[in-house]
């Protein structure tokens, strides 16, 4: 720890930790009380001197911490747990602890979850002055979130941190970030024991010494100023709902359409307690709906109303589009996958992505899932069933051609039957997370998720490395669902040591790994524009024999007479309370030609 007059103040050396002064909360005590109170159940973390106090505190307070591998890890998983439960929380260390967040920061604040992270900071005396991983941390960090907050008193601690989780959760969600300096967690007589100010100068100290312990003690007398409020129980953010007369005017739209299509994003999903009744208004609507992101799964994986296959040929001939929660950007060509003549109705809480790109006919600035209730509640549903029998033709068709393609011999493996082979084995309460490239492009035809919020991926980013975070959160707040995590063998390369920590808190999550030993998705592009493939292989990594050197199972998969019975073994293996690897070794198909990554 950093020496100060006598004591230390942030990180290792003699520093023991003794308990708060009863008399007044310690500020580790405050914050894990917040947390508490927020309904905070599990909180991210890689331990360091800096933010100890808090995960002590929280862990005293039934809040369970997951120790990850890496911050990146500890961040995603807080985002995740963000989209699932509508709170996620990480806790990292200075400096660089707070720096190896940047890239799941920028994840969670384009995927707008509302997640909070805390990091810590060297003592506020000490700030800029060369102490230990002692940055500037606001400047870094606030371009990446919706809020950043830095703490230099005690008694600020529980109002920032209170209005840290309202900012995160109102108007667009997004991440927070609050620092705490490691002076205001510990104990009022422990800082100033290790600041060399807990007692008396002795008679006849010197002029030097006299104003060090004057000026130290000032501004410990300000870090610890008497007052501040104590927790309080979360306060209720408002939502937007529509404007009554823009349902109207929609309503009056779908009546007269003849061939409508309503599409539901991410961002539809953004109140989690309330998917049910989102679910319920897309099938009273009868519209022909097709679902992206988070809202993968909302109404199940049967029925003839979700449409999953030509999305791009069904926006252009559809004379009515609603985009509910989705922006028009790349993965609408910027609006030209719809047809120049159509009716574009786009509802967002967010204004500027109401324009993005192509004027809609009508914009509608709500939250995507209010507005959907609304226009159930308005009693209107779709009409046009030739339009719907021939969208339902189309997937049919295109379902048939895929089974005939995973039924081709593709050596070693055919990614197409893992895949299957997979969604085969899903229950109703099975979650998937997908990180990764070409394998997990192929497996998004393929995988049907059962119910609501059992999808998880990174968002709009489109960001590798999320898969070990996003299934560590999965796993805790559903324990009783099968996980599995669908990794590219480019992704996995970024997580696979979380498999570690997946065995330490005994969290059975089921990894299968589409190993073709290469950057397919890139190389797909490279290759045939430039000639060259460098920087694309990469070799089939043993990643079977990587988890069983860190504690879990790992199975090899490179026998097509053994896909079925290979995920059964890994389901039952993580039933039983293992983590386990399957180690796909895939071949390359062309199911995916032409598919573009820039």
């Amino acid at each position: 720890m950093e020496r100060v007059a006598g004591g230390d103040l942030a990180g290792g050396g003699r520093f023991a930790m003794t308990p708060a002064d009863p008399l007044r909360p310690s500020g580790g005590h405050l914050v894990a009380e917040v947390l508490h109170r927020h309904g905070v159940r599990s909180l991210f973390t890689l331990t360091g001197g800096h933010i100890s106090p808090i995960l002590v505190e929280s862990k005293r307070r039934g809040i369970r911490v997951i120790d990850t591998r890496q911050e990146q890890t500890a961040a995603f998983a807080a985002d995740a747990t963000a989209r699932l439960t509508g709170v996620g929380v990480a806790v990292v260390t200075a400096g660089p602890g707070v720096t190896n967040t940047l890239t799941a920061l920028t994840n969670a604040r384009m995927a707008r979850s509302p997640m909070l992270l805390i990091g810590g900071a060297t003592a506020t005396v000490l700030r800029g002055r060369g102490s230990l991983q002692d940055i500037d941390q606001m400047a870094v960090i606030r371009p990446h979130v919706k809020h950043a907050e830095r703490v230099g008193r005690v008694a600020d601690i529980v109002s920032m941190l209170e209005r840290a989780f309202r900012v995160a959760r109102e108007g667009v969600p997004g991440p927070v970030f609050v620092e705490l300096p490691v002076d205001v967690l510990y104990s009022e007589p422990l800082v100033r024991e290790t600041m060399g100010i807990a007692r008396p100068l002795a008679a006849g100290a010197g002029f030097g010494k006299k104003l060090e312990h004057w000026y130290l003690s000032r501004h410990a007398r300000k870090v610890f100023a008497p007052g501040g409020a104590m927790p309080n129980d979360p306060v209720h953010v408002a939502r937007v709902a529509p404007a009554a007369r823009a349902v109207a005017r929609v309503a009056a739209m779908l009546t007269r359409a003849e061939r409508p299509v309503m599409v539901i994003g991410s961002q539809g999903a953004e109140c989690p307690m309330e998917m049910d009744a989102l679910a319920d208004a897309v099938r009273a609507l009868d519209v022909p709906v097709f679902l992206a992101g988070m809202a993968r799964g909302l109404v199940g994986a049967g029925g003839t109303q979700q449409v999953r296959h030509h999305r791009k040929e069904a926006l252009r001939e559809a004379d009515l589009v609603l985009l509910c929660g989705v922006p028009m950007d790349f993965r609408l060509d910027y609006g030209r996958h719809i047809g120049a003549r159509a009716t574009v109705v786009s509802v967002n809480r967010e204004r500027a992505e109401l324009h993005k790109n192509r004027r809609s006919t009508l914009a509608v600035c709500a939250d995507a899932d209010l507005f959907v209730r609304a226009m159930a509640g308005a009693g209107v549903r779709a009409a046009g069933a030739p339009w719907k029998a021939r969208l339902a033709e189309r997937d049919a068709k295109r379902d048939a051609e895929i089974a005939q393609q995973a039924g081709t011999a593709i050596a070693p493996v055919n990614p197409l039957a893992v895949c299957r082979a997979i969604d085969d084995s899903l229950s109703e309460q099975s979650t998937i997370v997908a990180d990764g490239g070409d394998f997990v492009g192929s497996a998004s035809y393929v995988l049907r998720p059962r119910a609501p919020l059992r999808w998880l991926d990174p968002g709009v980013f489109g960001t590798l490395g999320v898969g070990a975070g996003f299934a560590l959160a999965a796993r805790l707040v559903r324990p009783d669902d099968d996980v599995w995590l669908v990794w590219g063998d480019g992704a996995a390369g970024y997580g696979v040591v979380e498999l570690d920590t997946f065995v330490r808190h005994q969290l059975p999550v089921i990894c299968v790994v589409g190993n073709d030993g290469a950057w397919t998705q890139i190389a797909r592009e490279q290759v045939p524009m430039l000639g060259d493939d460098v920087g694309t292989q990469l070799g089939r990594t043993a990643f079977h024999e990587v988890a069983e050197s860190l504690g879990a199972r790992g199975l090899l998969l490179d026998d097509p007479s053994r896909i079925e019975a290979t995920i059964r073994e890994a389901r039952a293996i993580s039933r039983a309370g293992r983590p386990v690897l399957v180690n796909a070794h895939i071949g390359v198909s062309e199911f995916r030609k032409g598919s573009l990554s820039m």
